[in-house]
């Protein structure tokens, strides 16, 4: 399966953003700033830290501001700069291109790897830090970040408005990330209860070691995946097939209607994010997140087939200690003094797009509407941008942060 990515840059630069990220355990120490010399000055500074994040900065000749960007998924065996790679996949050089908007760009690995969003918000906030110091403090820091990223801009945004200017979040699961867990959760136990023993001593409840050394990654899927990938989408039998349409309307996973192998890649999508996921969630967030024992599962077409579902699927009740760390940590406020820019796809299968509105209630509520623009971008796949709707949003970004500055000082 190959996921749909957020193009940046010209060129066709296409960034590869993942959501759900694992963990690696490991001390962590606060970033220092390095010494390229006289601050403000156009120069390349790439540091590994002991202890702390790696970390990417590079300017331009002049510049004024800042873009700090807020990395997404890294496999967790891939080492402590692998993260790099989202810098220059498929293309151009993504600190390259920020320089030739004008912008000096700093982006940095996070203190492990692994679903660390509260402590991410932290290092990007750190990130800037070591930016001043070394190279003169920016007029603006703007933020981006995309998928997990996405969420880290919302919440830094929100809590940090001395720090960032705006934000920039692309395909983040802003709007509820309980709710985001529960649709990884609820696919994950339909795809067991329609397809039993197929990802064996696998569910939300644990994925057994053997299955995730056995899954292999998105480029090289190992034998586990292998067997999904076989069973389900090499001359599948009509009843194999029924299923699949079975999963998919009962979890509104999207799916684009008009290519036929988006089936495939958003049922391989949302099960790697569980395979790879779940353990590592459960160790995190402190127990269990997902809950599914009140739930009432329906779309099968047949009212006595939902019945027969919601009596054999899997049942999990979540532990309070994992859903109060979620609420403290993890959710959004939509507080926001600051102004954002979200895009989303609308058949976004990893994070789906009912985050948006959900965001949307919370600016509403909070009386923060006018610093908040949401575009749907009509397209299936997971942060699925073409280049120019990316740099519209930024500018739109730009724009509102001199905006809200000419009437605060009216």
């Amino acid at each position: 399966m190959k996921h749909q990515n957020v193009r940046f840059v010209r060129g066709g630069l296409v960034v590869g953003i993942m959501l759900f990220v694992l963990f690696l355990t490991g001390c962590y120490e606060s970033p220092t700033a390095p010494d390229p010399g006289e601050a403000g000055t156009a120069g390349v500074m790439s540091i590994v830290q002991a202890g702390g994040p790696d970390i990417v900065i590079q300017t331009p000749e002049t510049w004024e501001d800042l873009v700090v960007f807020a990395h997404g998924y890294v496999d967790p065996d891939a080492g402590p700069t692998a993260w790099r790679a989202q810098l220059e996949a498929l293309g151009p050089y993504l600190p390259d291109l920020i320089n030739d908007l004008g912008y000096a760009f700093a982006a940095t690995g996070y203190r492990r790897e692994g679903l660390i969003i509260p402590e991410a918000v932290e290092d990007v906030v750190d990130l800037v830090d070591v930016f001043s110091q070394g190279y003169g403090t920016p007029r603006h820091v703007y933020l981006i970040g995309a998928s997990e990223g996405g969420l880290v801009t919302a919440l830094a945004v929100e809590q940090h408005p001395e720090t960032f200017a705006g934000g920039l979040a692309l395909c983040g699961p802003v709007g509820d990330f309980r709710k985001q867990l529960d649709y990884l959760g609820d696919f994950h136990v339909v795809f067991n209860y329609y397809f039993p023993g197929l990802i064996p001593n696998s569910s939300p409840a644990g994925i057994d070691p053997g299955v995730l050394g056995s899954w292999g990654t998105e480029a090289s899927p190992g034998p586990g995946q292998l067997q999904v990938i076989n069973y389900l989408f090499h001359n599948p039998t009509p009843e194999i097939q029924e299923r699949i349409r079975k999963l998919l309307r009962v979890t509104r996973a999207p799916v684009d209607p008009d290519d036929v192998t988006t089936v495939a890649t958003t049922i391989l999508g949302v099960l790697r994010y569980n395979i790879i996921g779940t353990n590592n969630a459960l160790s995190v967030l402190g127990g269990q997140p997902f809950d599914n024992t009140r739930r009432w599962y329906s779309g099968t077409g047949s009212f006595l087939d939902d019945w027969r579902l919601n009596r054999g699927v899997q049942r999990i009740k979540a532990e309070p200690a994992a859903l109060s760390e979620i609420e403290q940590q993890y959710q959004t406020s939509g507080d926001l003094s600051r102004p954002i820019v979200m895009l989303h796809t609308t058949k976004d299968p990893i994070v789906p797009y009912w985050h948006e509105p959900l965001y949307r209630l919370k600016i509403f509520t909070s009386g923060s509407s006018l610093l908040h623009s949401n575009f749907p971008v009509f397209r299936y796949g997971h942060c699925n941008f073409e280049l120019d709707e990316v740099q519209k949003a930024f500018a739109l970004l730009v724009t509102k942060v001199r905006i809200a500055e000419v009437l605060a000082s009216l």
